[in-house]
Parts: structure tokens; sequence; C-alpha cells
């Protein structure tokens, strides 16, 4: 693999899952500049340059002459709007012509995350174990659907909706209030204007992630994600309270059956179909007494996966990122510590519903300074006056590192009581051993 000593990398996105990124980056012996689309992240600001275009899908081609001036050799794509967006594509082209290194699928293969009826499709042909379902247009036909079944239904949003999109009724009943909610109150706009509705399986959740170059898969170690706002696996579903990695709820032979049996056919109908796929395939599944099957697929590292994932990494995130985006990941070794990290999430009051901003925050460097803790900023704000404020959902992402999951989690704990604000909302069983069922 022919890779540069100096490399300028240009990263977008604004949350804790881009923070982390930067700090991975920024790491690197390998790294020129970075510049970020997202400086209103306090701790994105700290390791990067600004972009001075705007970075809308509408004027993007301004960010690739941003890209051109200043030398960007690597775009690193966090978010999955961007991607769904066609960032990528747009962005893999220099104004003269030449090829840049990006990060992350074109429009096509975002599709897998932005469509599920798609992914659904392409799991299909794919002979992908998944949850059996049928996609509706219209919630009539839901509706009478859902009406004559015993058995109860998943709800889900077709489209993007920031990991909010799938309702998990404990009725049909409320399975249609969730259809109708989706589609023709559009609480999720037009994520959710078709839906799914799925069979409901049951077993422990675990999130699969790994890097594709088109030609080669490189499996990262498995997280265990905790999605309800609640403890003991309660409450509406969020973008996710927290994170830990490894799993303990998965041993090596499930990890080798879901490469064979996931990765491996999707990552060979994506070629098939001659999509040039280069960046994370995030396989949400669910462990069942039949086997692993799919819930979901993502096309980036998720969030608040990444951010364990991170702490643990050891090798160069600039080469891994480079040996994905141009096709090289059999040259590269990949090496995580033998720690254990636990994220814990800290969010808004009114968070997943109606989030308020404003609240101001303190404690950040005291937590920091408890052995082995990083904060990921995702939703904060720095004023002119110099105090934190939140400014969205979820606010941090408190991270820890530590020699079993137990001191992971004990520290990661330790650093949430050094942090305040009105309103704070916290999960304190992440990274327990309970697991968590859907």
């Amino acid at each position: 693999m022919n890779i540069p000593d100096s490399i300028n990398v240009l990263l977008i996105g604004g949350g804790a899952r881009e923070h982390a990124l930067a700090v991975g980056l920024a790491r690197s012996e390998r790294l020129g500049t970075l510049y970020a689309t997202h400086m209103e992240n306090p701790g994105i600001a700290k390791l990067a340059q600004g972009v001075d275009v705007p970075t809308t899908g509408k004027e993007l081609y301004r960010l690739v002459q941003f890209c051109d001036r200043h030398e960007i050799e690597l775009v690193v794509i966090g978010p999955e709007d961007p991607l769904a967006d066609g960032w990528g594509d747009a962005l893999r082209k220099k104004s003269d012509g030449s090829a840049r290194l990006v990060f992350g699928p074109g429009a096509k293969g975002a599709k897998l995350e932005a469509d599920k009826a798609y992914a659904k499709h392409m799991m299909r042909a794919a002979s992908v174990p998944t949850a059996e379902g049928r996609v509706f247009d219209h919630f009539s036909h839901v509706e009478e659907y859902l009406k004559t079944r015993d058995e109860v239904y998943v709800i889900k949003a077709t489209g993007l909706a920031k990991g909010k999109g799938v309702i998990v009724p404990a009725t049909n009943e409320e399975g249609i209030k969730a259809a109708r909610d989706m589609m023709e109150k559009k609480v999720f706009g037009d994520a959710g204007k078709r839906i799914l509705v799925e069979e409901k399986i049951t077993g422990t959740e675990v999130s699969v992630l790994a890097l594709l170059d088109g030609h080669n898969i490189l499996v990262l170690p498995p997280c265990q994600d905790h999605k309800r706002l609640g403890e003991g696996d309660t409450g509406p579903n969020t973008g996710g309270m927290g994170a830990f990695c490894p799993a303990q709820t998965i041993n090596d032979a499930t990890m080798q059956q879901i490469e064979s049996e996931v990765l491996v056919p999707i990552a060979d109908v994506l070629r098939r179909d001659e999509i040039d796929f280069k960046g994370v395939l995030y396989a949400g599944m669910m462990l069942t007494p039949a086997g692993p099957k799919v819930l979901e697929f993502n096309v980036r590292f998720g969030d608040p996966e990444c951010q364990p994932l991170i702490a643990r990494l050891e090798s160069d995130l600039i080469e891994l990122l480079w040996a994905t985006a141009c096709g090289s990941l059999d040259e590269v070794e990949v090496k995580f510590s033998s720690q254990t990290a636990v994220c814990v999430v800290l969010a808004s009051k009114g968070y997943p519903q109606a989030p308020e901003n404003g609240a101001v925050i303190t404690g950040i460097e005291e937590a920091q300074a408890i052995e082995g803790v990083t904060v990921f900023h995702a939703g904060t704000k720095l004023l002119d006056n110099g105090f934190l404020v939140t400014s969205g959902g979820r606010v941090l992402s408190v991270t820890a590192v530590g020699d079993t999951t137990e001191q992971a989690r004990e520290r990661a704990y330790q650093g949430v009581e050094q942090i305040h604000f009105d309103g704070m909302q916290v999960r304190r069983d992440i990274g327990c051993d309970t697991p968590v069922h859907s």
C-alpha cells in the first residue's frame, strides 16, 4: 500500500462519533492538517481547522473546490445523511477529474441504511438471515393487516430517522398507532411515508461492524449498544444511550457465522450490483434461539459504538481508513487493546421527544482527570462568555477504558458523577451483564 507520510484529512460531521474520529485521526503520525465541517462542536474545534465554504448539498461543488485548494487527500464522512445524499460520490472526484480517497460509501451503497425496504430486498437476494417483513405505502393497508394478526409486529420507518424510527409495541393496537403517527402525522417526516411491518424476534442484541474496501472484509470487535432511554431497557428508542466493547454476549464461533452468513453475502451482492462500497458496514444483529439474524444495516460507524472502538484502537487510524478507501485492507493489520471500553451517554432533558437546550455544563475537566476517561462532545455549544451549554439531544459521551468491564464501568460512572447540567438524563446500567432484548 502506497501511503504518503503526511495526509490532509477532511472530517464531515459534528457529533460524538466524529469527535472520537477526530481524536483518533489526531493521534496519527501521518496527519498533516485536519479540517472539519462542524467546528461548532467544541471538542472537534480543538483538534481541527474549519471549512470556510457552505456545506450544504446544493453547494457541494464548493466543498469539492475547498478540498482541491487545501490538497485534501482523504475525506472521512461520519453521519448517514451526507452518505445517503451522495457526498461520497461527489467528493471522490477532484475538479480536474482525478480521484480523491473517501472513507464512506456512495449513495447506492448508503441505501442499505437509508431505505429499510431496499435493505430487506438485498438481504433476501443474498439469503441473509433476517426477520420476515412487509413494506406498506398506505396506512389503511397497515391497519387492515395488523387487525387480522394475533402476533405482535415491529413497526419501522423505512427512511432515516436518527435511530428513533423503530417502534416495538406491546400490542398491535399500539403498532397501529405507531404506523398512524409515522404515515399520517409524519412524526419522522418523509422517513415514515413508507413503513416496514416486521416480525418481532427476541434474543440478545449485538453490533457487528466491519470495514469493506470493495474486495476485502475486516471485522471489528463486537459492541453492545443500549438503545432505549431507561434502565432495564425501558422507555422509547433513542440514537443510543451507551455502548461497550467488546461485547461479552457473543463468542468467536458466532462471529464467524455472522461473517460467513451476513457480511460475505452482502459484500458479494454489492459487488454483483457494481456498488463500490468503501467504508463501514454495521450489522445490528439479534442472537435468537434459531441463530443470529439481522435487524438492520448501517453504513457508518455507530454512535455510540464508535467511541469505545476508538478508545481501544491501537493501530494508526489514518492508515486503516486510507487502506479501506483505496482497496488495500489486505495489506494492513489492525490492533485493539485487550482492555474493555464503556461509553455512557448524557442526554438533555426532554430527549428523545423534545430535548431542551441551553443548560450550562460543568465538570468535564474533572471527569477527564480520572484515569482512563475521555469525554466526547455531541450536543454542546461554547458561548462567547465562555460557558459550555447543551445544544442537542445527546450531549456528551463519557468513555472509559479498564482492564475489565467492571473497571471500565466504574471509571465511566466516576466521570459521569463529575458532570452536571440541568435535566441530565443517564442510564446507570451501561455495560451490565443483563442482555438487551427487543
